[in-house]
């Protein structure tokens, strides 16, 4: 099964225009959500760390570990999330390993990313 098969029957689709923020750094985070449609940029201490694509995750770790978002994310044209809540993450994370392995290794991924961008800088 592909990943983002698992959303496709997800009836709760979140529209959201061109230069609109799906969610802000420093909101309460209990949803994540998967790109369906269009494109978005991750934004962390305004500067772009990412650009999300069709079947991207986003905003996982709200679900993982409750609290304030750690990022922006704003659509680069018109974009449809599914929206996926604590209730089907659950459910998800227990009948689907693969969906669990999927979410840790986007985290994984993302932390490195964050990891190289604050490393310092050897003297040269």
């Amino acid at each position: 099964m592909v990943f983002f098969e698992l959303f496709a029957n997800n009836p709760d689709i979140v529209r959201i225009a061109a230069g609109q923020p799906l969610f802000s750094a420093g909101e309460d985070g209990h949803r994540m959500f998967v790109l369906t449609t269009g494109q978005a940029e991750v934004i962390v201490n305004n500067r772009v760390v990412e650009t999300l694509q069709h079947g991207n995750i986003v905003g996982e770790m709200g679900l993982v570990s409750p609290g304030p978002r750690s990022a922006t994310v704003v659509a680069l044209c018109d974009c449809e999330f599914v929206a996926i809540d604590e209730k089907r993450f659950l459910y998800l994370v227990q009948q689907t390993p693969y969906f669990a392995t999927q979410v840790m290794r986007v985290m994984a991924e993302r932390l490195r990313a964050a990891n190289q961008m604050v490393a310092p800088i050897e003297d040269i």
